[in-house]
């Protein structure tokens, strides 16, 4: 390794465990960082770590994050002034806000109406002009459907509708004219007992008691329809469970344990109602213990301190008239940290690479960027077999396995609706996992689902990956009941189509720690070399005693897991979500073992070159008779697997010794972009024996040749 290159990690891992680092600006947090925290009150402890959550970038960010997000800073401002304190730096906070919607970094089908909301009124708490907001806020005339890929009914996501309601309040804009779509709308959604939910009341089904905040907020906006008060007080209080929290709902099926979200969710719906809860000495105790010793708050007890998490305790709290207690009870002592095992070392998986295409390509690219467990999306039983064969045959260390997309499956959920996409399985190849639960003509709920899909496939040893889901009521549901009884094994991040799952849906930082971050490839396109870019640019990594389906299990039980990224899509800048600081210290003090980029061990190959027989049906471009050489150079490819600029361009090709010319051939997809690239050499009366095969090719970006050779027989 060249001495600029170990420079460069050692800077790497300085850069993103300095995201991580609790205390790590100026000020107070300076004086928690040096052991002084014992000379601090409990304000000032809250204020240090709001303090450590300052970014370079002018906004606050999550613990182990070295960029700012919307979502804890405009957590981190309302904190501030429940503290009754001034935000530092209020004029780079707010050019940070005004520029940073998080679907910036990629925009989204679905608009995120909340964030517009965060944005406008953290720069009203910063005295800023958000004049520029009004046309944007006044052309929602109507809820807007979410898209029937994801959800059947196209039930709009309640949270992000009523954001045009709280925003036309934010700006000014008088509730008379507010559209009545709007409050048709909201109206249409609450039960009988007031709570509100996500799907139309006359379904049947209970509320929610984050979607009853959005609502009676709401409703304080539009006015009136108050006829059910005293109903709604009783159902938000019956939500309190016996250690003084509050649950989503007063019997839920599923997600059983209170947060402080659905906390400070009733806390602040009995405000609005001018009620009190049933219990306010057990739910104050609740919330203090939430208290950790960094001077933040968890979701949970014992959980890690966030933004989101401190600003709804403290939020809370003050509705309770309760703040002076920061200061009457002592915070708890800090965790002891667990040292990692010393015989562990770091491999690398890719969760739905390419199941389809060329075997061949798919060992060559696991081959150069040392991927040792690949799972191939939606593959055959014929493509795993074959790709582990000629992974075998030469001698390389990759496991292939199954990691399949269940498109087609439905999953009803009683008052959120029915959604797609919560079926991305992995396991062994081979396993008898039970059949999947798409095309069914009466759709299961999550408790079939559970039992009819989750229960044989964790019995034959495999994982269930939550890919994605924008409404974050249903989600905090099924992934709290992950934790409690089984269900989801990990949380998606970084993926084909999203940058980051936890730029677009913050609410997922809150499972740091309690469910790994994988990184999900979700392959597109008909061959895994037309879709490198991907493969290359991110994955993820696990600590074990070797690159097995065992070793990864007990990795991704311990929470020995990181998602990373680097490419195109970050500005060529590390991007890390791990299971804590300690595992993401492990990985970044040995990049040598997974870094693709400045690492002479791990490359992306600039040339594939196979030879094709007649019985390689997988192939394409195979012979009728005799063997055809493919030679394939690396292009840069869409998110679909169509190609869009060369990386590398052909040299030569020799056979036996011998120069060759091959035949350029080029297939088109839709929008006839080029979808494959190869040159062939069809040999259909080669002789009998021995042969050699090289190509060779040129590196546009650095002029650099590379040589493939291949040896075969016939």
């Amino acid at each position: 390794m060249a001495r600029n290159d170990i420079a460069a990690s050692k800077l790497s891992r300085r850069t993103i465990l300095k995201g991580m680092a609790a205390a790590s600006c100026a000020g107070l947090a300076g004086r928690v960082g040096r052991g002084a925290d014992l000379s601090l009150s409990g304000r000032e402890k809250v204020l240090a770590y709001l303090e450590s959550l300052a970014r370079k970038d002018g906004g606050y960010g999550w613990h182990d994050q070295q960029v700012s997000h919307l979502s804890p800073t405009f957590a981190t401002i309302a904190s501030y002034r429940i503290l009754n304190k001034s935000v530092p730096n209020p004029n780079r906070c707010a050019a940070y806000i005004r520029h940073h919607h998080p679907t910036a970094w990629k925009k989204l089908e679905q608009e995120h109406r909340e964030f517009d909301y965060h944005q406008i009124q953290s720069l009203l708490w910063l005295q800023q002009d958000v004049s520029d907001f009004r046309d944007r806020v006044t052309d929602w005339k109507a809820p807007v459907p979410y898209l029937p890929q994801y959800e059947r009914h196209r039930y709009p996501i309640f949270r992000f509708q009523l954001a045009a309601i709280t925003c036309r309040q934010l700006l000014g804009i008088p509730s008379a004219d507010i559209p009545n779509e709007w409050v048709t709308y909201l109206l249409s959604r609450r039960r009988s007992n007031g709570s509100f939910n996500n799907t139309p009341a006359d379904d049947g089904s209970d509320g929610n008691i984050l979607n009853t905040w959005w609502g009676l907020e709401a409703l304080a906006v539009v006015g009136g329809h108050d006829e059910l008060r005293q109903p709604t007080i009783e159902w938000v209080q019956a939500c309190q469970g016996t250690d003084g929290g509050f649950k989503w709902q007063p019997r839920p099926g599923h997600g059983t344990q209170p947060d402080v979200a659905y906390t400070w969710a009733a806390i602040r719906s009995l405000t609005q109602l001018n009620a009190r809860p049933l219990d306010e000495s057990a739910v104050l105790k609740y919330l203090l213990s939430l208290r950790n010793s960094d001077g933040g708050f968890g979701d949970r007890p014992g959980w890690a301190s966030n933004a989101v998490a401190t600003r709804y305790a403290l939020e809370s709290l003050a509705s309770l008239n309760a703040l002076d207690r920061l200061d009457a009870i002592p915070s708890p002592p800090p965790k002891t940290i667990v040292a990692l095992p010393k015989n562990l070392r770091v491999y690398t998986i890719q969760i739905e690479a390419h199941g389809t295409g060329s075997p061949h390509d798919a060992v060559a690219l696991a081959r150069d960027l040392k991927i040792d467990l690949w799972g191939a999306k939606n593959a055959s039983p014929r493509w795993l077999k074959t790709a582990q064969a000629i992974a075998d045959r030469e001698k390389l260390p990759v496991t292939f396995f199954a990691a399949n997309e269940e498109y087609g499956t439905w999953i009803d959920v009683p008052g959120f609706g029915t959604y797609s996409h919560m079926s991305d399985i992995a396991s062994p190849a081979g396993a008898t996992i039970g059949s999947p639960m798409n095309g069914q003509s009466e759709l299961p709920n999550w408790d079939q689902f559970y039992q009819r899909r989750i229960t044989p496939l964790k019995t034959a040893g495999g994982q269930l990956i939550w890919q994605f889901g924008e409404n974050e009521e249903l989600v905090r549901t099924i992934l709290d009941s992950s934790i409690e009884t089984g269900g989801y094994d990990a949380i998606s991040t970084f993926h084909f189509g999203n940058p980051d799952f936890t730029n677009s849906e913050p609410h997922l930082n809150r499972y740091r720690g309690h469910l790994p971050f994988v990184a999900l490839q979700d392959a597109h396109g008909a061959e895994p070399w037309w879709f490198a870019d991907m493969t290359e640019g991110f994955r993820t990594l696990f600590l074990a005693t070797e690159p097995t389906w065992q070793g990864w299990s007990v990795a991704l039980r311990n929470n020995w897991v990181a998602a990373v990224r680097r490419d195109a899509i970050t500005n060529n800048e590390l991007r890390m979500h791990a299971g804590s600081d300690e595992v993401a210290g492990d990985m970044l003090d040995r990049q040598i073992e997974w870094r693709w980029w400045n690492n002479p061990r791990i490359a992306r190959p600039m040339v594939s070159l196979a030879v094709l027989r007649p019985e390689d049906e997988l192939e394409a471009f195979r012979p009728e008779r005799g063997a055809t050489i493919r030679v394939r150079c690396a292009w840069s490819n869409t998110n679909q697997g169509l190609l869009t600029k060369p990386v590398s361009e052909f040299k030569s090709l020799e056979i036996d010794g011998q120069p060759v010319q091959p035949q350029l051939e080029e297939r088109r997809g839709n929008g006839m972009r080029l979808s494959d690239h190869a040159y062939i050499l069809a040999m259909p009366e080669i002789a009998q024996g021995d042969h050699r095969a090289v190509a060779t090719v040129k590196c546009l970006a650095d002029g650099r040749e590379e040589m493939r050779e291949i040896k075969f027989t016939v």
